[in-house]
């Protein structure tokens, strides 16, 4: 029977990870996800979770052990943030390339330098072209369902491809909040055996060599279907969803939650945790005669440009709010995407890039409260207007 407890985000993504059942979890501690894997390690040593438990000495060699696990047929499962992601990199793509599927959640934080530890989604954004699938998690509560939901997402035959559940890096991951912790037999009638959906690739009686030196014809054969999988993933994830909410529930739909905009002049599109203070401000600005909207991305890669272009179809005005940054575009990355899936409509907005939560800094319900006030100011003026720094005084 599902339980009601209260939760660190962290935790939250140590508990669902724990109601999977991963096989194999190696880690490294670094700030700000370190508590999901001690989380793992407890329930491992207690006797709470029957998985091995892999110490390693650095983020690389993380995610090469659950590589090598899941290419063994394993349901598998780590975490990190920031310079660990960098330092996994070389792993982390051939995670990916090799369409092995597993689940990591990403305890976002912004990276360095200046020396930092504290919150942004720099880390998230600078590997969006690694081949994985992202989702951003805006509650504790879409931390537990989306890291479930992200299991049966990666090791879906039309899919193959592992998954990040981000999450917003000491907003998340140190705060409290109220969860539902499903039932371990729900769960596991929720997620496919893996014996059956995790075929091994590496077995003694039928040797193989993996990922060996390979010509360029039939690596271009390896991206594009790797590039068509992608493309079915957002309709899958949709389906899989309302599997979960068949079962659990609790619902969130596809790439994009849109939040009051039917009626929407313009529109505020953010990421994460900074939504809940956007709905605040988009709920203000309507008791003040201003028709606004908001649109939640919770998929950026595949990136949802489909439903992101139907959601904007008749609105005025538009601005993206992330907390990275795109270096040499002098704008934040999601704004410069959804430009991107616009490119095609006729009818032309008002709109500008807003940067604002790096290094930890607060996104104020105030601050998003001028960006609207901004956007309502220019929406009858359609151009695109310099970038907004959300700068303290």
């Amino acid at each position: 029977m599902a339980k009601q407890v209260v939760l660190t985000g962290n935790y939250a993504a140590a508990e669902a990870a724990a109601l999977c059942r991963p096989e194999v979890i190696a880690a490294y501690p670094i700030t700000p996800q370190s508590s999901i894997v001690e989380r793992l390690s407890e329930k491992v040593y207690n006797g709470e979770l029957d998985a091995e438990m892999i110490q390693v000495e650095c983020e690389h060699s993380a995610m090469s052990a659950v590589q090598g696990a899941a290419a063994g047929g394993g349901r598998v499962f780590t975490a990190t943030a920031a310079q660990g992601l960098a330092l996994m990199y070389e792993p982390y793509f051939r995670m990916s390339t090799l369409r092995l599927p597993m689940v990591m959640a990403l305890a976002t934080r912004k990276m360095t330098s200046p020396e930092t530890v504290w919150s942004g989604q720099q880390d998230a954004m600078s590997v969006r072209e690694a081949g994985w699938i992202q989702i951003f998690c805006e509650s504790n509560q879409e931390i537990v369902d989306m890291i479930i939901e992200a299991y049966r997402l990666a090791e879906d035959p039309r899919i193959r491809i592992p998954v990040n559940v981000c999450f917003d890096g000491f907003y998340s991951s140190h705060l409290t909040e109220g969860v539902w912790l499903p039932d371990q037999a729900e769960v596991d009638a929720f997620l496919p055996d893996p014996r059956m959906s995790l075929p091994a690739l590496l077995n003694p009686d039928h040797p193989l060599s993996l990922d060996p030196l390979t010509a360029g014809p039939i690596l271009m054969k390896y991206r594009k279907d790797h590039l068509e999988a992608m493309t079915r993933v957002l309709p899958v994830l949709e389906e899989i969803d309302a599997a979960f909410g068949k079962q659990f529930g609790r619902s969130y739909g596809g790439g994009i939650e849109a939040y009051r905009t039917d009626d929407a002049d313009l529109v505020l599109i953010t990421i994460a945790g900074m939504s809940g203070t956007a709905k605040d401000a988009v709920d203000l600005a309507r008791e003040h005669g201003i028709h606004a909207g908001l649109i939640r991305l919770r998929v950026t890669r595949p990136f949802p440009a489909r439903q992101i272009a139907a959601a904007l179809r008749g609105k005025k005005a538009f601005s993206v709010v992330d907390r990275s940054v795109c270096f040499g575009w002098n704008q934040g990355p999601m704004h410069m995407e959804v430009k991107a899936a616009l490119a095609d409509q006729s009818a032309r907005f008002s709109h500008f890039s807003t940067i604002g939560g790096l290094g930890g800094a607060d996104i104020s319900l105030a601050e998003l409260g001028q960006v609207i006030d901004k956007l309502e100011e220019v929406k009858d003026e359609p151009r695109e207007y310099p970038v907004h720094w959300l700068l303290k005084d």
